[in-house]
């Protein structure tokens, strides 16, 4: 632009000489205003300001723009299960005992549980603490085992709380009968937590935690938007095939480590994808701090939301597909102001520099100009504007 206005009072000198030093002067004073790049660097923070304040008004937090940008171009939603999918309030719906039943059992549990910080831990503190009113037993040691459970010690002894992983681990045998009651709990979406002494199993328990009211829905939604939809989850096979089958068939990953779940976001990264992880736990964290979009739920812990760069703040899903139409409409609105802001500028500047003074001697004055240049600014404020209504 100073290259051009310089070239225009040279033009004007050129042709008109010295009684054109004022009109040379004027056109050159005007291209540089009527160019001043105001519109230009409104065009994307006016956009992006309008966008992250209508989504604030949906209750998704956005802290960082660049995933209101990049939510656009996601093609796969990667879902951690509970929490996310379901309500996040397990409750224990039955106890296998493999054992004749000792007093202390539950005391141990109970006192283990507490000490994790794990969804379905939360259930069996509320089903013996609150219901049957166990008190813990005062624990010698205590350990979690990322991804499989906790094990820990009482009177010497070690016991252990897990996912059937955990079970594999201490080699613990599960009997026939077990094994036939624990496939229809499986069967009815049901989480397994299995509860042993060192090679021993001594319980199993089932618990529940309800598909939320708005998951299919939200799932439908996602892929009318043209996105795949995973599932990963820590469950079995059979729990994780259950709970997908609810929510559409979707796509899922069973007995999943919160190492599975990074490695599996990597994978579909190699293969081209932009992946929007979403997930609530600690065990999410790798896979959520990978992604290309991370997505917490406001009631998930405080690690998944600093790792998250959205906030879906009521951890209602259909939140979810309104958050990437808003990106879509946001990024839209990016492109209409720098192509007017461009626009402007092409044909401004032309007239500015005196083209149409030849043809019907047409000068435009200093001010006029920097009317027009504000008016370009204001033009790209309204129409970001336009997004909020």
């Amino acid at each position: 632009v100073l290259g051009l206005s310089v070239l225009t009072f040279f033009i004007w000198m050129f042709f008109g000489g010295v009684d054109m030093l004022s009109h040379a002067m004027l056109s050159a004073v005007s291209v540089l205003v009527i160019a001043c790049p105001c519109a230009l660097g409104l065009a994307t923070p006016t956009a992006l300001m309008v966008g992250i304040g209508k989504a604030a008004n949906h209750h998704i937090l956005i802290k960082d723009a660049v995933a209101l940008e990049q939510m656009r171009k996601v093609n796969v939603v990667v879902l951690d299960k509970t929490g996310t999918l379901t309500e996040g309030h397990p409750t224990v719906t039955g106890w296998l005992w493999a054992q004749p039943q000792e007093e202390h059992y539950k005391d141990v549990l109970l006192a283990a549980e507490l000490k994790s910080e794990h969804p379905l831990a939360a259930a069996i503190v509320t089903a013996l603490q609150e219901q049957e009113h166990i008190e813990p037993a005062a624990l010698d040691s205590f350990e979690s085992i990322t991804g499989k459970g906790i094990k820990v010690s009482y009177q010497g002894t070690e016991y252990w709380a897990g996912s059937h992983k955990l079970l594999k681990d201490y080699h613990a045998a599960l009997t026939d009968v077990l094994g036939e009651m624990l496939a229809q709990y499986e069967s009815d979406s049901c989480s397994i937590i299995y509860f042993g002494r060192k090679n021993e199993l001594l319980a199993i328990v089932a618990i529940k935690d309800q598909i939320k009211a708005t998951s299919v829905e939200a799932v439908r939604e996602l892929r009318t938007q043209g996105i795949d939809v995973y599932m990963l989850t820590g469950d079995g096979e059979r729990t994780a095939s259950s709970v997908a089958a609810r929510l559409g068939n979707i796509q899922y990953i069973s007995d999943a480590m919160p190492d599975d779940k990074e490695e599996f976001v990597r994978q579909l990264q190699l293969q081209g994808k932009t992946v929007a992880m979403v997930g609530d736990g600690i065990n999410d964290s790798q896979a959520l701090a990978c992604a290309d979009v991370s997505i917490a739920m406001g009631k998930g812990t405080d690690i998944a939301m600093d790792v998250a760069m959205v906030t879906l703040m009521t951890s209602d899903l259909l939140l979810l597909p309104k958050a990437f139409n808003l990106s879509r409409q946001t990024v839209r609105l990016i492109h209409q102001n720098l192509f007017w802001a461009f626009i402007y500028n092409l044909i401004g500047i032309p007239i500015a520099a005196g083209l149409l003074y030849p043809i019907n001697g047409l000068l435009l004055n200093p001010m006029l100009a920097s009317a027009a240049m504000a008016f370009s600014s204001v033009s790209v404020v309204l129409n970001s504007l336009r997004l909020r209504y």
